[in-house]
């Protein structure tokens, strides 16, 4: 059995019987064939693990994970950064659709440094940037060990936190832009969560088409700043959903178009405004739930404005073979974020403190940037 070469590895390595597989020796397998013994070997690693399900707070552990075996098309990668996304969280939860099975290793995305290469890796070398493309589960962690065509080389210029949090938020914006409406030069978007990491990237990536953007935040205290900070991303018009209060939210609009095409991350009453800025036979896609309430939608939406409905799911999207798709358009936004056209908030916490970033990560310490990771 496939396991069987690590299990005694390991066995060498701490000095002790090899016993049947474990749950935790499986998930550290790098593939799942059996493949000729490699004496290379990947440093240690200083992971954040979780046994089972549950509140990330409670169920996340640093663990030192001993070294595995970089076999003949193996990449091994010493991390740099990764993000702390919601869908990561809802992972260790267990209530994502799509999850590692536990004992796991968290993260989904991010930059990393070729450390060294198996003997038949060819286009990779160590010092090479790259990142998984797809994602892959497991960046939480100092050193990972991957087969070679997970990995996508990028350009070292690229400031490290846009290349950790590249592949999920900014690329869902842009598929969400292009595979629902066909959007042109002087057409409008509309979207609540405007403030979130897709919400900032749909404005920059619409402005960028020439493409105007109605957003919507919730009330807080001080929106005005909020306001203004998402019209120097280049929003057209920010309301907060108290100012939408009104019988005709169209009369708010001057001179730009009714809306052809609104995203909705949050649902509930966030969800019904981006419905009732919508145009005749507009489309809301809808790709998250912050709010956890129903999208609520009227019979009129549908007799009369006849409205369409979608979802956006960007784990299906990437597992309908979109590899090259999704490698071309990485290095597209990439290639924004060097020019200045792309910028969103983060903030880079040392893999010690760890802990700090889950709980603002959480929301414990009130509204904060995405929390990146820095190994």
């Amino acid at each position: 059995m496939a396991t069987v070469r690590l299990v005694h590895l390991k066995a060498a390595f701490r000095g002790w019987t090899p016993s049947p597989p474990t749950a935790w020796e499986l998930l550290r397998l790098p593939n799942s064939s059996i493949r000729a013994f490699s004496s290379a070997m990947s440093p240690p690693s200083r992971a954040i693990v979780y046994d089972e399900q549950g509140s990330p707070d409670a169920v996340c552990k640093v663990k030192e994970l001993p070294p595995l075996p970089i076999q003949d098309s193996d990449v091994c990668v010493r991390m740099l950064a990764a993000p702390i996304n919601p869908s990561d969280i809802n992972r260790i939860e267990g209530v994502y659709p799509v999850r590692p099975p536990v004992p796991a290793v968290g993260g989904y995305e991010g930059i990393g440094e070729v450390h060294s290469v198996g003997s038949a890796v060819k286009g990779l070398r160590p010092g090479d940037w790259v990142i998984p493309s797809p994602p892959s589960s497991g960046t939480w962690q100092t050193y990972l060990v991957k087969e070679q065509n997970v990995w996508h080389r990028i350009d070292k210029s690229t400031p490290m936190e846009y290349a950790a949090t590249i592949t999920i938020n900014p690329l869902t914006a842009l598929r969400m832009l292009e595979d629902f409406v066909c959007l042109k030069s002087g057409d409008t978007v509309v979207q609540n969560g405007a403030t979130s990491i897709v919400g900032q990237c749909i404005i920059q990536l619409a402005r960028v088409r020439g493409i105007h953007s109605i957003n919507i935040i919730r009330d807080r205290p001080g929106a005005d700043e909020v306001k203004q900070k998402l019209k120097k991303l280049g929003a057209d018009e920010v309301f907060t959903e108290k100012q939408l209060e009104v019988k005709n939210l169209k009369s708010l609009l001057t001179d730009i178009p009714e809306p052809t095409v609104g995203f909705n991350c949050v649902g509930g009453n966030a969800a019904s405004l981006v419905l009732k800025f919508l145009k005749h036979g507009g489309t809301m896609v809808t790709y998250g739930g912050m709010s956890k309430k129903p999208i609520t939608v009227s019979t009129s939406s549908f007799i009369f404005k006849d409205l369409s409905l979608r979802g956006f799911w960007l784990q299906k999207w990437l597992s309908s073979d979109k590899s090259k798709e999704c490698r071309d358009m990485i290095d597209y936004l990439l290639s924004l974020t060097r020019s200045g056209e792309l910028k969103y908030d983060m903030e880079l916490c040392p893999f010690e403190e760890f802990p700090t970033a889950l709980d603002k990560a959480l929301g414990k310490l009130g509204s904060q940037p995405k929390q990146v990771i820095k190994f």
